[in-house]
């Protein structure tokens, strides 16, 4: 699976976990360039809390396109180290 924003590969990986039809992507196939840390915060009941990325690819920005969830609940330790992709970031085969 490839993620892909501005025209760009910004992780890709065959070992994705699909989680409420989002791709988790192991954080060691992101390309770690394209990816800026943000101070956005949000709370899953069910998975705990999420951080976010911005993406920065060839000057153009995308707010908050990554998530993460630094400390999983015992429900989400599939997700544990991986980070998905949301706001037309693309994720094809």
């Amino acid at each position: 699976m490839k993620a892909i924003w501005n025209n760009k590969v910004i992780a890709e990986s065959n070992e994705t976990v699909v989680i409420e039809n989002n791709h988790y992507f192991p954080y060691d196939s992101i390309k770690k360039e394209f990816f800026k840390t943000s101070n956005l915060h949000s709370v899953c009941p069910w998975k705990g809390t999420a951080s976010y990325y911005t993406l920065e690819v060839d000057g153009k920005q995308n707010t908050d396109a990554a998530w993460f969830y630094p400390e999983v609940s015992e429900l989400a330790k599939g997700i544990k180290n991986k980070v998905a992709f949301w706001r037309g970031v693309k994720i094809e085969d």
